[in-house]
């Protein structure tokens, strides 16, 4: 059984219990929603390697082959979408399951504040491709004097779940592929198919005179296929169906 289903629940109950987000200093913009998880993990007595820098995913099992990405979201703010400039999503990387764990917070000054919802998510929601590799490749030659060096450092721009479903708003959820075994301890709240697009992008150009980019793609082989998700929540909890949207 995936240890995902007692972190989920145990996020769940810190929430029911208020167990608020604290923001140990005013600059503090990235790591108090860290800090909320972690704790979560510690509770659960999970062994996990502590993040570090350029390091993916953020939380990396010992004892399971599971690992957490973690993305916090003010809230109100950007929800539909986020930034990553190191690692495109994927539910599988160097052996391990990938889980998203997305948490919106309240956009506020205050030092403590409750978490405004969550989703933990399988990262295969978000992108299903396990092949691509990440790397920032670099060009030289460029400039009057020929000694300026062009580095491409791709950042990505990917859906979060709150761009992808519907019913998440205010709700603990679970989102995990249909093929994963169910927990006794939560219902089944809803069913997501994402299907695969008619063409991949396997490069583009950029155009330094016209500051124009130009995407290369070919004719994706599994098109059509359907990817099936489920979504959960904890038993007793009440709430909307999740849905995907249009």
């Amino acid at each position: 059984m995936l240890n995902v289903y007692d972190i989920f629940i145990g996020c769940t109950d810190a929430v029911r219990r208020s167990d608020l987000i604290k923001r140990e200093h005013a600059r503090d913009k990235e790591f108090h929603f860290q800090d909320w998880f972690e704790r979560r993990l510690d509770e659960l007595t999970v062994v996990y390697d502590p993040p570090a820098r350029n390091t993916y995913p953020d939380y990396r099992l010992v004892h399971r082959p599971e690992g957490y990405e973690l993305k916090g979201l003010a809230y109100p703010g950007r929800e539909t979408t986020y930034d990553s400039n190191s690692q495109v999503p994927t539910g599988l990387h160097n052996g391990r399951r990938i889980f998203y764990v997305f948490g919106r917070y309240p956009k506020t000054e205050e030092s403590e504040y409750a978490l405004h919802d969550l989703v933990i998510c399988d990262g295969d929601l978000l992108n299903a491709d396990h092949e691509y590799v990440h790397k920032n490749r670099h060009v030289k030659g460029f400039g009057t004097y020929g000694d300026i060096m062009i580095r491409d450092r791709k950042m990505y721009v990917a859906p979060t779940p709150f761009g992808i479903a519907s019913g998440l708003e205010r709700q603990m959820t679970l989102i995990l592929g249909s093929n994963d075994e169910p927990d006794e301890r939560l219902k089944a709240v809803g069913t997501l198919d994402r299907t695969e697009a008619a063409q991949l992008v396997i490069g583009y150009e950029f155009n330094l005179k016209t500051n124009e980019i130009e995407a290369k793609t070919v004719e994706n082989p599994n098109a059509g296929r359907v990817h099936n998700f489920i979504a959960y929540r904890c038993r007793g909890d009440e709430g909307p169906e999740v849905k995907l949207k249009p």
